[in-house]
């Protein structure tokens, strides 16, 4: 067991336990949540690199973090879409429910691509209790969006949100993925490179949201304070980053332990977004998250 990779990864769960609902919390448009996220990742990484006086990356590993950064902000403006999605009747579908099904997306297709292209649990052992680990997950993060009454407008809002959780998939996996193909350098290393990504692609929503659609995202108040959320944001990632590591825990690992993050952002975006839930609902749902914690951990031990 690689205590640095649990303890990188206990910060993971931290910041992406809070991120999702203080995006929500905060409110504004898309644009604007990933706008903070972003630049709020982009000045912790300027202080941590200013701190430690770590040299930059160049050449590959550099493109290779700063790809992966900007593919995981295409991701996240589609997630921030979902959170605001509504049914009919005007209800939201939130980060309770939208980061649950984002959850199991990301587990599935990162496990997949760590065990079969990375090498990861390379043992049929550790093959096969990862695997039943991974199911258990995605049935606890199914279990974490139950309702006791569902309405047309509900199935339907779920479709949609599925169908935008899809697509940004796609950034996502490339934001786990680009990295674990630099060569000699580390989790730590990359991290400035991987902000510079997501803070240019953060800007380059910015300014199209101000020009394309005459709203100025830079004069509203919003803007700044989801820079708030971002430094959670960066928390999460620079844990992520450094325990998905080969050296640490490996792809598959460290991403799976990250996700235990579910647990505070589901619990989180029920209390503060004022979400209700019946006796029932929080029983059910609290089956789930302790589906997740129990199958997380045993990918710890793998």
């Amino acid at each position: 067991m690689n205590i640095t990779g649990l303890f990188f990864a206990l910060l993971a769960i931290i910041g992406w336990s809070a991120y999702p609902t203080l995006v929500s919390y905060f409110g504004g448009k898309p644009v604007q949540g990933i706008f903070g996220a972003t630049w709020g990742t982009l000045i912790v990484a300027i202080v941590l690199v200013l701190v430690t006086k770590m040299p930059m990356l160049h050449g590959a590993n550099f493109w290779l973090a700063f790809f992966s950064g900007a593919a995981w902000a295409f991701g996240n403006v589609l997630t921030i879409m979902a959170f605001g999605m509504k049914d009919e009747a005007g209800n939201e579908l939130g980060s309770a429910k939208a980061m649950p099904i984002s959850t199991a997306f990301q587990i599935t297709a990162n496990v997949v691509w760590g065990v079969v292209m990375l090498g990861n649990w390379s043992s049929m052992t550790s093959k096969v209790l990862g695997f039943f680990a991974v199911v258990i997950i995605l049935i606890g993060a199914y279990l974490t969006t139950y309702q006791e009454k569902k309405t047309a407008g509900n199935k339907q809002l779920l479709m949609k949100a599925v169908g935008v959780l899809l697509i940004a998939q796609i950034g996502y996996s490339l934001y786990g993925i680009l990295p674990q193909y630099t060569h000699g350098t580390d989790g730590m290393h990359m991290f400035l490179p991987q902000a510079i990504g997501m803070a240019a692609f953060g800007l380059l929503v910015g300014l199209y949201e101000t020009f394309k659609n005459s709203n100025n995202i830079f004069s509203q108040s919003v803007t700044y304070k989801q820079i708030f959320s971002g430094f959670f944001f960066a928390m999460a990632a620079l844990g992520y980053l450094v325990s998905a590591q080969p050296a640490m825990l490996g792809l598959a690992t460290g991403f799976v332990l990250s996700q235990v993050s579910i647990v505070g952002a589901t619990v989180s975006g029920i209390i503060v977004m004022h979400v209700h839930k019946t006796g029932k609902e929080w029983s059910v749902i609290s089956i789930g998250l302790v589906m997740i914690v129990a199958a997380a951990a045993v990918t710890a031990f793998i």
